[in-house]
């Protein structure tokens, strides 16, 4: 099979760095599971929990009512404006997406200019950073440290910014160390960003299951963005469902984005998300139940070990 030139141009250009380590390391375990050994994935956030029986049941009851055709790019106005309501917005700010990882990519492909950069504080989601890389922007790198419980060194975050800085990461609570910004942090940052025109792409995916009250961007004043999805709160990972909000321009442009790529987010899987939704406090808490269960023993374990880590 031949291999077009510019597949070629940009595998050269790339030298095999867009490649999502995570996964990769996921392939690997699909492949033994397929040989039937049994996999305990710790590489993605990718619970053993199973979705609740309730919203199947919505997916398979809307399956059955016909809804199986196109719909719209922006997704369902009833799915919207549940997500604007829960949210204190108004459901033109709202656009449905498959899963928040196609938000990050969209908000990311229609915001940074090719020779922009984009700043992101460490430890990250891989998927920031190669998504920036893809697009032809600039990644810079704030580190932080478990010693000063992941906070971060505003210095070093004020000395990344420059003219061709158009975005700033934050995932709060963060993915992989469930680090919260506390409410002081995320002020500065935010006032960083206003003083100098950057955008805030905010991943708030996990706030829902946080055992701690959180900070959202839509607090603040600004152009920014939010995502979010339903694969961690409902844990309904496989189904492929998340959405952003931010300004009614940028919104649109998303929608026109998912015409001319995914058309639209199936609608029974919409119908179920709305069926979640409806149960948020319930299902949420259930899950939330479990999993600080296991946060108890984990941390039982590693300070028995003598391991250093954070609450």
């Amino acid at each position: 099979m031949p291999c077009y030139s510019r597949v070629k141009e940009f595998d050269r250009k790339h030298k095999g760095r867009l490649v999502d380590v995570l996964y990769e390391i996921n392939e690997k375990a699909i492949k033994l599971e397929n040989q039937g050994k049994k996999i305990v994935k710790l590489n993605l956030g990718d619970p053993d929990l199973e979705t609740p029986r309730e919203i199947i049941e919505a997916a398979y009851e809307a399956m059955k009512k016909g809804k199986t055709k196109y719909s719209s790019a922006y997704g369902e106005k009833s799915l919207r404006e549940k997500i604007a309501e829960y949210h204190g917005v108004s459901a033109d700010n709202v656009v449905i997406t498959p899963g928040s990882k196609w938000g990050v990519f969209a908000a990311m492909y229609l915001l940074l200019k090719n020779g922009g950069n984009v700043i992101i504080p460490t430890p990250y989601w891989t998927a920031y950073e190669l998504t920036a890389k893809t697009l032809g922007a600039e990644t810079r790198l704030v580190k932080t440290e478990l010693a000063s419980k992941w906070k971060i060194d505003f210095e070093a975050l004020e000395r990344l910014i420059d003219a061709q800085t158009r975005m700033i990461i934050l995932n709060n609570p963060n993915n992989p160390t469930s680090k919260v910004m506390d409410a002081e942090d995320m002020d500065r940052v935010v006032q960083i960003a206003n003083e100098r025109k950057i955008t805030v792409l905010s991943d708030e995916v996990y706030a829902d299951i946080s055992f701690v009250k959180t900070k959202s961007i839509l607090d603040y004043e600004g152009n920014h963005v939010m995502i979010s999805g339903f694969s961690k709160m409902f844990t309904m990972t496989g189904w492929r469902i998340g959405y952003v909000i931010a300004g009614k321009e940028l919104i649109d442009k998303i929608g026109k984005l998912n015409q001319i790529t995914i058309t639209n987010v199936p609608v029974f899987i919409q119908d179920a998300a709305l069926t979640a939704l409806g149960m948020h406090d319930k299902l949420t808490s259930e899950i939330k139940k479990v999993y600080q269960r296991r946060a108890k023993l984990a941390s039982q374990i590693l300070s028995e070990a003598k391991l250093e880590f954070t609450e």
